[in-house]
């Protein structure tokens, strides 16, 4: 019975890096080129960003643009793996047994990653994108394609809201996209009213 609450703990804790690493991971190294190593920065900001904006090319476009969405093939394995030798430490030097528990929560928060922005990207009125949960994490991330420094998590906005870029409606009016899972994230009225 032990075991499995640190385990549990692990899963949690794990839930609760991941949203800080994936934060890291998208601002510092798909936002920003990373020395020699650019090709996430490539991929990400001067490619998904410039075919999927937050106007109505949020949505797929053209098939061919498909490719752009996804990372590649081995991002997940290669970022899985490259937290085992840590994990394990931790569990060493402190005798409680969480290793399992946060693997499955950094696996399954790639997977969660991956699989939600597939669907905010390419839309298909799949049962998650009727979910409020998804609603609103879609909303989240259309505005990181308005505001690319801001909004960085995709899963977990935990680490945005602690770390000072989490931002909930545009401060201004934009051309958006809409649609049945997309919420409406134009300013408020009173604020547009306050302003004028």
């Amino acid at each position: 019975m032990q075991f499995f609450l640190w385990q549990c703990v692990g899963f949690l804790g794990g839930v609760v890096y991941s949203s800080f690493f994936e934060w890291t991971l998208h601002k510092y190294v798909m936002h920003r080129p990373l020395g020699f190593f650019k090709y996430p920065f490539r991929a990400h900001a001067q490619i998904h960003h410039q075919i999927f904006k937050a106007d109505r090319t949020y949505h797929l476009q053209q098939e061919s643009d498909k490719k752009t969405v996804p990372m590649a093939w081995w991002n997940g394995p290669v970022m899985c793996l490259a937290h085992v030798p840590p994990i394990l430490l931790i569990q060493w030097l402190t005798g409680v047994p969480v290793a399992i528990g946060a693997l499955v929560a950094m696996a399954g928060y790639y997977a969660a990653y991956e699989y939600m922005h597939w669907c905010m990207h390419v839309p298909r009125a799949r049962q998650v994108e009727r979910s409020g949960i998804f609603f609103r994490l879609n909303g989240h991330h259309l505005l990181h394609h308005r505001y690319m420094a801001k909004n960085f998590n995709v899963v977990c906005p935990l680490a945005d809201t602690i770390l000072g870029t989490l931002i909930l409606r545009s401060p201004v009016r934009f051309a958006q996209v809409t649609g049945s899972s997309v919420p409406n994230v134009q300013p408020r009225e009173d604020a547009l009213n306050k302003a004028a």
